[in-house]
């Protein structure tokens, strides 16, 4: 059997998640729902990705404070109209696939929010176009057109970091299996760890032990709150000169695995304009390849990895634990059945599937395909 569908356990105080194999459906904002609350949309999105082959389907970033959304069209589970909209679309989208576990992406935008659609431009929102007032650690703007953010009180630091822990509770009370804290892709908690964003002179800026305060405090808030599957998603280098980079994100893992971290997501980058990536194939592997070896932590790769066997390479290496991938799903949803075919490994799928696939591949499903009448 290969390592990409072998099964893996992710460890939490609450007895752990069994995965049945080590493919991940990265988080992927959709721009789809209604003030918060899930739509028509996400019903068929969740439905389509739950019979991808996957073992874990992530929820995009789910915003803990209307503010926190990146655009009003943006999830949230804030209140218990979200939290309730949230619930049945899960549950009559679990009822159209095979069991399978799913993640929920909580997040805070900062300064990063009141934006328009990307299709839009992604451009912050005046007032008048819809837009709020966003908050971050410094009034540092992302870019020197726009109006700069509110920088953060210690009162305000304190409601959010409960709005995470209550949202927390919000999606163990709906039957979410993990949770994902995002601390990536220069929204709030990256901007506290990064240098280029956080320019605080009191106990949450400065030198590395005060910038990576806060996101330690919101995740240990949490995990003293839920037991279930806690993890995080980090961007391990802003890929500029004097930003965050792999080496504090190794160290910053050791602290987050001490507190009781179940798994870190590596991606990288988000935080500043001039950020200078050198993407290739996997590109963000070799992080995850050092945060890991330094934690010890169940680690995601992600970023370009987009056939079977190249996966299957990375687990094979040591470099990471389980495999995400976002844009290859929504261009393929069926990914996951491809791989396995490719790696002679078989997925589950709702029958209504089964006799998609030749004869001579039903070992997909490790099912005889059903006839046509």
């Amino acid at each position: 059997m290969s390592l990409l569908f072998s099964p893996l356990t992710l460890p939490a105080p609450r007895g752990g998640l069994s995965l049945s194999n080590r493919i991940v459906v990265a988080p992927m904002c959709q721009y789809q729902a209604q003030d918060g609350a899930t739509s028509d949309w996400h019903l068929m999105h969740w439905g389509n990705l739950f019979n991808s082959g996957a073992a874990m389907f992530t929820i995009e970033a789910t915003a803990v404070l209307p503010e926190g959304r990146i655009s009003p069209n943006c999830l949230g589970l804030w209140d218990e109209r979200t939290t309730h909209a949230m619930g049945e679309t899960l549950q009559r989208a679990r009822k159209l696939a095979p069991p399978l576990a799913v993640c929920v992406q909580l997040a805070h935008a900062g300064r990063k929010a009141s934006s328009a659609l990307p299709w839009h431009g992604a451009q912050l929102l005046t007032p008048a176009q819809g837009g709020w007032e966003t908050f971050a650690p410094s009034a540092e703007a992302y870019l020197p057109s726009e109006v700069p953010p509110t920088a953060m009180t210690l009162e305000k630091l304190a409601q959010v970091r409960d709005a995470f822990v209550a949202a927390a509770k919000r999606a163990h009370s709906i039957g979410v299996d993990a949770i994902e804290i995002h601390s990536a892709h220069g929204y709030l908690l990256h901007e506290f760890l990064s240098p280029l964003a956080n320019k605080r002179s009191d106990e949450y800026g400065g030198s590395f032990e005060n910038r990576i305060r806060f996101p330690l405090e919101v995740f240990a808030a949490m995990r003293k709150a839920y037991d279930g599957v806690l993890g995080l998603r980090i961007s391990a280098s802003d890929w500029v000169e004097g930003g965050w980079d792999v080496t504090q994100s190794a160290e910053f893992a050791k602290r987050l695995q001490a507190l009781g971290c179940d798994f870190i997501h590596v991606s990288s980058g988000g935080v500043s304009p001039a950020q200078k990536i050198a993407i290739g194939p996997g590109y963000q592997v070799p992080f995850a390849r050092q945060i890991r070896s330094a934690s010890g932590m169940p680690t995601i790769a992600v970023g370009l990895i987009t056939e079977a066997q190249q996966a299957e390479a990375i687990l094979q290496a040591g470099d990471a634990d389980l495999i995400a991938l976002g844009r290859p799903f929504m261009y393929q949803p069926r990914w996951g059945w491809q791989a396995a075919a490719a790696l002679a490994s078989s997925v589950s799928a709702h029958p209504a599937y089964w006799r998609c696939l030749p004869r001579e591949a039903n070992a997909v499903f490790g099912k005889i395909a059903v006839g046509m009448r």
